[in-house]
């Protein structure tokens, strides 16, 4: 079942990293700006956040070492959103996950991702253009996923199946079951160059100043108008073809081996070529996009988090980035050192973040605290 997405207008966080208690209430804003020092928790309070989407967040951490290290071993994180809605993510000591409540009910992880949908942007993310292919697959991947909801399970699927067949070949194993392993090795890795080139080609319609590439064996078949059952039977007999161990290691292409581009229309060149600044502006363009390609095919509204959103931007792109957040159907959360530096963000309010002895003390209001 496919839920009205909502936004959220307060935000409960109990041992949850530095927090031991918080609460923040939107009154109704689309941007919500928090500021304070380093330490203060000012990422910690996205990451909250992120979790309501069902899935680690945007650290990726575990549970263990989410929970307040002065707690009780656990932690909770309860939103009320606008339609009244109120989910609930929780981990405790003695459990080996997190789980999830809406309206006071147990839910699955997946519930969640059906009332929320969150994208997020890091400083990790502020050097995806020149480090490695894997971390451009993982995070375009995460985006596909918004859409294609069996996309990073294939990921993950075809990952084992990988591994699987460097096991069976380096234990010599028979044809038939290398054979098997081969077929569903083509068949996953098919639908996920697949996605991934509907994913691009959708994103590129609302991007004007950048576009997004996919590069790959079997993504290049789909782009030179091969069919997917077609570029699965010629991905199968490249598989067939090569069943051989270098050094206890497989040499194979393949989607695990693909990567993604963005090419500055601007500047006429590639992301990974401009500064650090226009990489950023690229990267929140990209998120931005994505906010509204949600919005075309769900009519529903996501929440963007934005750590360290002004970094690397000098004034005339952070001009572009506030006009830009008035102007997209979003709930946004970002973050800063400086709040003056947000003083012209259309329909915001303002969150200071202070350490105290016990308490983080968070202050909402519509001006500057």
């Amino acid at each position: 079942m496919v839920y009205d997405l909502a936004m959220i207008k307060a935000i409960t966080l109990y041992n949850f990293r530095n927090h031991a208690a918080a609460r923040i209430k939107t009154n109704g804003c689309r941007n919500i700006i928090i500021t304070g020092p380093n330490g203060a928790g000012k990422t910690a309070i996205l990451e909250a956040v992120s979790i309501l989407s069902g899935d680690k967040g945007l650290r990726g951490a575990a549970m263990s070492d989410v929970a307040r290290f002065t707690g009780d071993g656990g932690f909770s994180v309860t939103a009320e959103l606008e339609d009244d809605t109120e989910l609930c993510v929780y981990f405790t000591n003695n459990e080996s996950n997190r789980k999830a409540r809406i309206d006071g009910d147990s839910a699955t992880l997946g519930d969640l991702g059906n009332r929320l949908r969150i994208v997020w942007l890091t400083p990790k993310e502020d050097r995806l253009f020149i480090e490695s292919a894997s971390d451009r697959r993982a995070f375009f991947d995460r985006l596909t996923a918004s859409f294609d909801t069996s996309h990073a399970g294939r990921v993950a699927r075809l990952s084992k199946l990988l591994s699987e067949r460097a096991f069976a070949l380096k234990n010599g194993n028979d044809k038939n079951w290398l054979d098997a392993l081969d077929a569903q090795i083509a068949g996953t890795a098919t639908a996920i160059a697949a996605a991934r080139i509907q994913y691009a080609g959708e994103l590129n319609y609302f991007l004007t100043d950048c576009a997004v590439t996919v590069s790959g064996q079997i993504e290049q078949m789909l782009i030179d108008g091969i069919t997917n059952a077609a570029a699965e039977r010629q991905y199968l007999t490249y598989l067939q073809n090569n069943r051989e161990l270098v050094g206890d290691k497989m040499i194979l292409d393949g989607p695990h081996k693909s990567d993604f581009g963005v090419f500055n229309k601007i500047l006429n060149l590639p992301a990974v070529l401009t500064s650090t600044g226009q990489q950023k502006t690229v990267l929140i363009n990209l998120i931005l996009a994505h906010a509204k390609l949600i919005h075309t095919k769900t009519k529903h509204s996501p929440i963007i988090l934005l750590d360290e959103a002004a970094a690397h931007l000098d004034e005339t792109a952070r001009a572009l980035l506030f006009k830009a957040l008035g102007e997209t159907d979003a709930q946004v959360w970002a973050t800063g050192l400086d709040a003056n530096i947000f003083a012209n963000v259309p329909n915001a309010i303002f969150v200071t973040c202070k350490n105290g002895e016990i308490n983080n003390i968070l202050v909402a209001g519509n001006t500057n605290e």
